[in-house]
């Protein structure tokens, strides 16, 4: 290795495991994992432990897999029991059940919601995931009946991993493009 690539003043992240992904290498801590999904770009603070970085990135995918799938068993697998949403909309309970009663909530207005990853972040106990999602509103929202509107619009996710499970959320998503994109706000 060259100086520069060690120098202490470049970036504490690698992209070794983007190509790793990229090429459908797999690990022992991704063995079976072939059904998550797949972050597009994949940026790890290579400062981490390998099992760590491992822990971490799967609990993340087990999540996002989740929300592109509705299998509850994504995220129980990925939440931690104690799990604490840092960005509570109104009216929904917190912790897992109030993850899984959003989730059913959404794909009963979206029922082909998907979710891709397009890049995650990993750094320290920290996992950011932005998500795109896609489908189609043939359901109902606030009495309102879909036509069947294209729905695409994106999210970010920060995660705090702790025991290979995240423990907390903030979420932020990009809700005024799916009410313009449904017909509900002009």
């Amino acid at each position: 290795m060259n100086a520069a690539a060690e120098s202490p003043t470049r970036p504490l992240f690698r992209w070794s495991a983007v190509l790793l992904l990229a090429l459908g290498a797999t690990t022992p801590a991704f063995a079976g994992t072939e059904t998550l999904v797949q972050p597009q770009v994949l940026v790890a603070d290579h400062s981490l432990p390998r099992q760590t970085l491992d822990e971490e990135i799967l609990a993340a995918r087990r999540y996002d897999t989740f929300w592109n799938t509705g299998d509850e068993a994504m995220a129980r697998a990925a939440l931690a029991p104690t799990f604490f949403d840092n960005t509570l909309p109104h009216g929904r309970p917190q912790g897992v059940e109030g993850v899984l009663k959003a989730s059913k909530a959404f794909r009963a207005v979206v029922p082909d919601l998907r979710s891709e990853v397009t890049q995650m972040i990993v750094a320290g106990d920290r996992v950011v995931t932005h998500l795109h999602f896609t489908g189609h509103f043939t359901g109902t929202f606030n009495g309102i009946k879909g036509q069947g509107q294209p729905i695409d619009f994106i999210a970010t996710d920060i995660y705090r991993v702790a025991n290979g499970r995240i423990a907390e959320d903030w979420h932020l998503e990009d809700n005024l493009t799916f009410l313009q994109q449904a017909g509900l706000v002009k």
